[in-house]
C-alpha cells in the first residue's frame, strides 16, 4: 500500500488514498472468494464498489488521527484497520436505506433499488422489489461480516487488536441498536428533542465520531487521559456532525448531498430539528406539520410549507445554535488539563475537523 504523509492542514490528505487502496484491494480479494461460489454474485460486488467509492471516509480519519494523537506512526496498517470502518458504515448505509426505503444514497440509486432494478432487467419471476430489499440486506450483513475480516487481518500487533476488541465490539453494537430506537421513535411518535438526541448519540454520533476516535487511541497503546478527553470530543462532535446532516436533510442541496431535497421531511425523520419544530410552532401550524410529516408523495409546496415553519418558528435556528456550542466544548476539551499530551499535529487536525463536521454542505 502507497504510503502518504500526515499533513493536518487537510487532516483527509494521508488517509483517504491508503483508506480507498486497502479497501479497493480488499474487496478485490473477496471479488475471487465469491465469483467462485457464482457468477450471479458479481452485480452485487459491483452495487458495493459503488456504495464505496463515494464518501467522506470521516470514520477512518477520526481513527487515524485517534491513533496520531496518542504516538502511533503513520503506517499501512492503521489505515487497513480504519478502513474496516467504511464496511461497517457501508453495512449501516444499506440497511438504514431498506429501512427507510429511500430512493438514493450519495447520487445514486440506492442498493436495494439497484438490486431491485437487477430483477426486473434479467425478467425473474416474483417481485422486484422484494427482491432488492433482501439482496441489498444480505449484502449488508457481508459488509458487516468483512468489516470484522479487514479490521483483524490489519497487520497491526495481535496484542493491539486484542485490546481495541471492546471499542470495535461497542461500536457494532451501538449502531445497530441505534438503529432499533429510531425505529421505535418513529413508530411511537414521541417527537421529543431527548428521544431524538438518544437515538443520535447510539445510530450515528457514537460510531461516526468518538469510537473511532477511542479505537485509535487504544490501538496505539492509548493514554487514558487522552481518552477521556476523545470521548468528551467525540461525544460533542459526533452529535454536531449528526445535527448538521438532519439539517441537510432538509435545507441541503441536492446536487451536494446527493439526496432530493426535504428527503427526510418524506422519510418522516424524527430529528431534533423536527421535534424542535413540533414543540416551538403554534398549535394549528405544529398539527399540520405532524400530519404532513413521514408523507412519501409530499409536494414541492408541501416541503417548501414545512421549511418555512422549521425556519420561522425558530427550530433552525436553536439547531445551529446546539451545533455552535458542541463545537465550543469540543474545542476546550482539545486544549484543557487531560490534552497535555496530545500530539500538536493530532490536536491541528482535530480542531479543523470541528468545522469539517459541523459547517459542512454535503
Amino acid at each position: 500500500m502507497t504510503a502518504t504523509h500526515p499533513d493536518s492542514r487537510d487532516p483527509v490528505a494521508p488517509v483517504r488514498p491508503g483508506v480507498d487502496e486497502a479497501l479497493t484491494a480488499f474487496v478485490a480479494r473477496r471479488r475471487t472468494e465469491l465469483e467462485e461460489i457464482g457468477s450471479e454474485l458479481t452485480p452485487v460486488l459491483d452495487a458495493l464498489n459503488a456504495l464505496l467509492s463515494g464518501g467522506k471516509r470521516i470514520r477512518p480519519v477520526f481513527c487515524y488521527w485517534g491513533w496520531r494523537g496518542v504516538g502511533g506512526e503513520h503506517t499501512p496498517a492503521i489505515l487497513e484497520a480504519a478502513g474496516a470502518l467504511e464496511l461497517l458504515q457501508a453495512c449501516a448505509l444499506i440497511h438504514d436505506d431498506v429501512i427507510d426505503n429511500s430512493d438514493t444514497r450519495r447520487g445514486m440509486p440506492a442498493t436495494h433499488h439497484r438490486l431491485g432494478s437487477l430483477h426486473r432487467d434479467s425478467a425473474w419471476s416474483g417481485d422486484s422489489a422484494a427482491f432488492g430489499r433482501g439482496a441489498a440486506i444480505l449484502l449488508g450483513d457481508l459488509c458487516l461480516a468483512w468489516c470484522e475480516s479487514m479490521f483483524a487481518d490489519s497487520g497491526l500487533g495481535e496484542a493491539a487488536l486484542r485490546s481495541a476488541r471492546p471499542q470495535f465490539d461497542a461500536m457494532r453494537t451501538e449502531v445497530m441498536a441505534g438503529q432499533y430506537l429510531d425505529m421505535v421513535e418513529q413508530a411511537r411518535e414521541t417527537n421529543t428533542v431527548e428521544g431524538a438526541l438518544r437515538v443520535m448519540r447510539y445510530k450515528a454520533a457514537k460510531y461516526t465520531v468518538e469510537r473511532p476516535l477511542l479505537l485509535g487511541a487504544v490501538l496505539a497503546g492509548g493514554q487514558s487521559d487522552l481518552e477521556r478527553v476523545y470521548a468528551t470530543y467525540g461525544a460533542t462532535i459526533g452529535v454536531a456532525f449528526q445535527l448538521r446532516d438532519d439539517v441537510l436533510g432538509v435545507f441541503g442541496d441536492p446536487e451536494r448531498t446527493g439526496k432530493p431535497a426535504g428527503d427526510d421531511l418524506r422519510e418522516g425523520k424524527r430529528t431534533v430539528l423536527v421535534a424542535e419544530t413540533i414543540a416551538r410552532a403554534a398549535a394549528p401550524d405544529s398539527a399540520r406539520f405532524q400530519d404532513l410529516l413521514g408523507d412519501p408523495t409530499l409536494s414541492a409546496e408541501d416541503v417548501a410549507w414545512m421549511r418555512d415553519l422549521i425556519a420561522g418558528c425558530g427550530a433552525l435556528a436553536a439547531c445551529e445554535e446546539r451545533i455552535g456550542e458542541y463545537a465550543a466544548s469540543a474545542r476546550t476539551a482539545l486544549r484543557g488539563p487531560l490534552a497535555q499530551s496530545l500530539r500538536d499535529e493530532a490536536r491541528d487536525a482535530l480542531d479543523h475537523l470541528i468545522d469539517t463536521a459541523t459547517t459542512r454542505t454535503s
